[in-house]
């Protein structure tokens, strides 16, 4: 999708920032780059690898909460067949990493609580440090923690000089990022309010909760009454205190207009005091047994929901049926809150393997290799030319948008002669500078976000390009 070939396009320029995320997911992408190559296997083996951790995360999660074999086989399943885990780390974005620093964090919480060993806080501040390279929104979990810890029992942590170590460890981790992010006028600020105006906007309240336990799907089932368990057994007190956190979290994401998935962070925890109220409240063998093909059960009918098992006109006539037999349009709707035939994810899977081969039929018709250049006008196309592209022998394309827009040539030697624009029509600067304008072809399958793109083959310029070149950058600035 559009989102994974970003970040898999920013590894060929590691940096300590970029203008919507933070360098570890860059990091990581330079590192696959160079290691296992570009192929989609390549994109697809750490989340994968990285569910594998999750799942045991939960488990070890689970134990540390007092859950025997029982919850610790029931968490780790429920975990692993969950919805929003088989969508998280289906695809290479930030999340499902995020999704594990959220797991860690709160697991050393419980492990600071259980030993009272300050060097969990060390653990802590350091964990907060590279989660924050990541994903700033984990900051809300870290500033809730310390806020809510004040008025518990556990209070005296602000006492230990491990707490501040920790969290000094942290921030220098952080550091460079922060440093790149003043040094470059901090383009989060910008992106923040981009993406309050454009997507937040669309956030209604009612739907965020609601979303809350449609995430979870089945799993709700156990997280709804472990977590009023953890707020009312004694024997659990000593962790209700997490569950205030949790509860303060989801109300702070609520307030903000966040988008729905922005809390499942918490829900690995969640699972597991589900885990441990359903093996100490459901003694019966026959229940403990079902439980697990029922959850098996519940998913097989809305597994297309959570991941692309069918092609993609299969999962239109599925969403179809789901909304003309019992009047459902689940997932279906974009961030701009307008419906469409498929799910945004799947929607930006499809039509980039088409725009990149009609890119590739433009540029064969070349005739100076050396004094052209392809231009995207969105980071989807300039992510589909930069790492399908690679099996293409297509060079690295120029893009305004998003990170691509630092590494845009300040001009170009020799001078443009010909020129591939792609864009889903042609700005009137183009038709005013070139005198021939061919259109080599488009995306033609309607249910991708990208139908209609095209791709102009550009040449015999009225003028410098290079003039022109300057004149475009003059108006970003």
């Amino acid at each position: 999708m559009r989102d994974e070939l970003l970040y898999f396009s920013i590894g060929k320029h590691p940096a300590a920032g970029y203008a919507t995320t933070p360098p570890l997911i860059g990091i990581l992408s330079f590192i696959i780059h160079n290691s296992i190559g570009y192929s989609l296997f390549a994109v697809r083996i750490i989340p994968a690898l990285c569910s594998g951790l999750m799942v045991w995360m939960t488990s070890y999660l689970t134990k540390e909460l007092g859950g025997k074999n029982y919850a610790q086989i029931l968490s780790a399943f429920v975990i692993l067949i969950s919805p929003f885990v088989l969508r998280t780390f289906l695809l290479y974005q930030p999340v499902f990493i995020d999704l594990l620093f959220w797991t860690l964090g709160l697991i050393l919480l419980v492990r600071y609580v259980n030993t009272n060993d300050p060097k969990y806080l060390i653990y802590l501040g350091i964990t907060a440090g590279f989660s924050m390279l990541n994903k700033y929104l984990i900051a809300i979990l870290f500033l809730v923690i310390l806020g809510v810890i004040a008025f518990t029992e556990h209070r005296k942590i602000y006492t230990k000089k491990q707490l501040y170590f920790g969290f000094l460890l942290g921030f220098l981790i952080f550091l460079p990022n922060l440093v790149w992010q003043v040094s470059n006028g901090l383009p989060v600020l910008h992106h923040m309010s981009e993406l309050h105006d454009t997507q937040l906007v669309h956030v209604d309240r009612f739907s965020f909760m609601i979303d809350q336990f449609v995430m979870p799907f089945f799993a709700s089932l156990i997280i709804v009454p472990g977590l009023i368990y953890l707020l009312i057994n004694k024997n659990l007190r000593k962790y209700r205190f997490i569950a205030i956190i949790i509860i303060l979290i989801v109300a702070i994401l609520c307030f903000l207009r966040a988008k729905s998935y922005y809390t499942i962070g918490v829900f690995p925890f969640l699972i597991a005091v589900g885990a441990v109220w359903f093996e100490q409240k459901v003694k019966r063998q026959v229940i403990r047994y079902a439980i697990i093909p029922i959850f098996v059960f519940l998913l097989i009918p809305i597994l297309p929901i959570t991941l692309p098992v069918k092609k993609a006109d299969g999962l239109v006539e599925y969403f179809k049926n789901l909304e003309d037999k019992y009047g459902i349009n689940i997932g279906r709707k974009f961030e701009d809150g307008t419906i469409h035939s498929l799910p945004q994810d799947y929607a930006d899977m499809i039509g980039w393997e088409e725009l990149t081969q009609v890119t590739f039929k433009a540029v064969r018709k070349i005739d100076k290799k050396d004094r052209f250049f392809i231009y995207c006008e969105n980071y989807g196309q300039a992510g589909a030319i930069s790492i399908i592209g690679k099996k293409y022998g297509l060079p690295d394309p120029v893009c305004f948008n998003d990170a691509f827009r630092y590494w845009i040539p300040l001009s170009f030697n020799p001078d443009i002669e010909e020129f591939i624009y792609i864009n889903d029509e042609l700005g009137d600067d183009i038709v005013a500078l070139f005198e021939s304008i061919e259109i080599v072809g488009s995306i033609t399958n309607k249910n991708s976000r990208e139908f209609g793109t095209t791709v102009y083959l550009c040449k015999k310029p009225r003028s410098s390009f290079n003039t022109f070149w300057k004149e475009r950058l003059n108006e970003l600035d």
